[in-house]
């Protein structure tokens, strides 16, 4: 029988929301940032229009991620944005039938985190509401032969949060998800030029220094680059030069953290998907994975080949794009996880 209604997938992340429509692919990539104005907290802006007003609104707006480790932390503004979101992707049409929505949960998220999402998306507007962990929709986005037996390790690395699993026979063997990921990288970076330069930056400042000159592993050639804020002795805009070296060395304590990470996965997996593994690479996902040099210094520290897979952030989508396609998959994950069915 034809459905009416839309079958989606979300993923829901710290720092970018990325919506699957079945048969059209990616229909949305914003932000995870809300506008909201007045003490009521009334939504103005979701998304790209948000972001753009992050450090530069009047007193009564603010502008502010409602997902924090790939959480919900504040639970009415992520709902809004929810329904904003699932009636962009719809349409009309979302409004008369309510669409049926996978999203994806961090492995390591609570009960209480895990049916707060589910809540959320809920109230949003979807009907039924499936939730799968993020590392099992990276791995099926990414392509990797989950259903056969023989280990895979595949390495999730979000705004907020960094899962690792291994997994074999469609279902996870062992998995760690860690409270740190891009924002973290940022955040570092502010820090760093704060105390070295007495300079103030903004998020999507530090975001693109990350970006043109951030490292996990020498550049061929070592790069630098000009950064603008607020003096903040004169409170003045100020210009300073910065290198990649001291970018590398600000961001490091969050790289070595997911290799560590990475390291103590390996030391949990039974002896022979470590054979596998050994085989077939580590794969990295996640707007984390374009870090320049994170998977050199990952196949440098583990010794296994380590790969970044195509088109890395849209992993997790393109995975619950492909589980909305199995029925007997959804149906298995509604009720292991317990979803909305």
């Amino acid at each position: 029988m034809l459905s009416l209604s839309e079958k989606l997938g979300i993923d829901l992340g710290t720092a970018t929301i990325v919506v699957y429509a079945q048969g059209r692919g990616i229909v949305i990539r914003e932000p995870s940032v809300v506008a909201t104005d007045g003490p009521d907290g009334r939504v103005l802006s979701v998304g790209e229009e948000a972001q753009a007003m992050l450090g530069r609104t009047p007193g009564s707006i603010v502008a502010k991620r409602p997902l924090r480790d790939g959480v919900i932390a504040d639970y009415s503004v992520t709902r809004e944005m929810l329904r904003y979101l699932i009636r962009k992707a719809t349409g009309f049409r979302g409004r008369i039938f309510k669409p049926m929505a996978v999203i994806c949960i961090p492995s390591a998220a609570t009960s209480v985190e895990r049916r707060a999402a589910l809540d959320a998306t809920h109230a949003a507007g979807a009907g039924r509401v499936i939730p799968i962990e993020e590392p099992m929709a990276a791995a099926i986005g990414a392509g990797l032969p989950i259903a056969a037996p023989g280990g895979n390790l595949v390495v999730d690395i979000g705004g907020g949060t960094t899962d690792v699993a291994v997994i074999s026979l469609g279902g996870i063997v062992v998995s760690d998800s860690l409270r740190l990921g891009g924002n973290n990288l940022d955040e570092g970076i502010i820090r760093h030029i704060k105390r070295v330069y007495n300079l103030d930056i903004g998020e999507r400042t530090s975001e693109n220094i990350k970006i043109q000159i951030g490292s996990a592993f020498e550049f061929d050639e070592e790069r630098e680059m000009e950064v603008r804020g607020r003096d903040v002795v004169s409170g003045l805009p100020k210009t300073v030069g910065v290198s990649s070296i001291e970018i590398r060395s600000a961001i490091s304590e969050c790289v070595l953290s997911i290799v560590e990470a990475v390291k103590a996965i390996l030391e949990r997996t039974p002896p022979e998907l470590s054979s596998d593994i050994i085989e077939r690479g580590i794969c990295l996902t996640g707007g984390g994975a374009l870090l320049h040099g994170l998977d050199r210094l990952i196949e440098l520290e583990t010794g296994i080949p380590t790969r970044v897979a195509d088109d890395p952030i849209s992993c997790v989508a393109l995975g619950t794009g492909k589980v909305l396609d199995e029925a007997d998959f959804l149906h298995r994950h509604a009720r292991s996880m317990g979803g909305y069915w």
